[in-house]
């Protein structure tokens, strides 16, 4: 999205606002001890599992910015079971996917900038056409839950790219 805007914090100008931030992996694989990681897990862009039970997926949380047809996108992983993954294997290549109920899930990171977001009970939208599935959180009085259902301003997501430009 081009828009110009400066950063509150360091007074840097920038032509675009980042419209994602992506969490690499979910919370729990970095619980594991580094040396550890390869005989316990597997990690990929979009799948995590941990000891050959713990299951983890990718997708998108989007929330909506009022007045502009963008969202702004939290990459974020969610817990499933195992039947919901072997679904969600099924129907990753389909073009289309109709009358698929979601796959219940946990949020499976802490995003900072909110009180704790991890274990927040979620909904696993499939898409299909090996595109990301969308996550809605459930309906609870948590300020990203309500920023999901209600959307955000420009400066709110200047306020998160502030913020994410001062960790890099």
């Amino acid at each position: 999205m081009n828009h110009a805007w400066a950063c509150s914090c360091c007074g840097r100008q920038f032509n675009t606002l980042p419209l994602d931030f992506t969490c690499k992996a979910p919370d729990h694989w970095f619980q594991i001890p580094e040396s550890e990681r390869l005989n316990r897990g597997k990690l990929d862009s979009d799948v995590c599992i941990i000891d050959a039970k713990d299951i983890f997926v990718r997708g998108c949380l989007e929330i909506p910015i009022i007045g502009q047809d963008d969202c702004f996108i939290w990459g974020v992983w969610v817990s499933v079971s195992k039947d919901s993954f072997a679904r969600i294997l099924e129907l990753w290549a389909a073009p289309l996917i109709e009358n698929e109920p979601p796959k219940f899930g946990w949020l499976c990171n802490n995003i900072s900038f909110y009180p704790t977001t991890l274990n927040l009970k979620t909904h696993l939208h499939l898409r299909g056409g090996n595109s990301r599935p969308s996550i809605e959180l459930e309906l609870t009085d948590h300020p990203l839950a309500i920023e999901q259902r209600q959307g955000i301003s420009i400066k709110r997501v200047e306020e998160i790219a502030a913020s994410l430009s001062l960790r890099h």
